[in-house]
């Protein structure tokens, strides 16, 4: 099994990078893990409260499970991946089942962060946007999709996402070995890092 690591900033296009990736290999062959979906469970947290977590530190994951669970897909077994609410910002009862692939992508802001994780990488990307352009997706997809304000998004920007970016996620980009700018927009970097991926199925 193969497994490639995609990280960069909140905005940055990593999910259109994925997608495009996969749209350039056989159908069911590439499985797909979201790194959101391993937030540790916060239901316990009065909901208050769990606006004030900091989802952008590598401490807001359960690694063990996203490893242990990279471990199974590796051996052969099925796994139970867990989901999460941004509304709510607490994991749900639902899981996602997951069978075994050929190509595992795992994607997220810190994919690149944790060393254990890296070492059971077969290839590492770092995508890469400008600050402003990132601002303006988030923006909008926090607006549309989670139903927040223009005026909280910004907040939230300002005070969490840029300074948890240069402290944790930017640091990152050094263990990469191809670093994607412009992210979905960048058609080279996405065919070479789909040739690669050939290239290791095909032997």
């Amino acid at each position: 099994m193969i497994i490639i690591g995609i990280a960069g900033g909140t905005g940055s296009g990593k999910t259109t990078v994925v997608r495009k990736i996969m749209e350039r290999l056989p159908q069911g062959e590439v499985g797909i893990i979201s790194q959101d979906s391993y937030y540790k469970d916060s239901s316990h947290v009065p909901e208050e409260d769990r606006q004030k977590i900091n989802f952008d530190e590598p401490a807001a994951f359960d690694w063990d499970l996203l490893l242990d669970h990279l471990k199974q897909l590796k051996q052969g077994q099925a796994i139970e991946m867990p989901t999460y609410s941004y509304i709510t910002s607490s994991r749900l009862a639902e899981t996602v089942h997951m069978e075994p692939h050929d190509v595992v992508v795992i994607e997220g802001i810190l994919v690149l962060s944790d060393p254990r994780l890296r070492e059971m990488m077969d290839i590492k990307v770092f995508v890469d946007a400008d600050g402003d352009e990132r601002l303006i997706r988030v923006i909008s997809r926090d607006c549309i999709e989670r139903g927040r304000t223009a005026e909280a998004v910004i907040d939230r920007y300002q005070k969490v996402l840029k300074p948890m970016h240069l402290l944790h996620i930017e640091p990152a980009k050094r263990f990469a070995n191809i670093i994607v700018p412009e992210g979905g927009h960048n058609e080279v970097a996405i065919n070479l890092i789909t040739d690669y991926i050939k290239g290791k199925l095909n032997k």
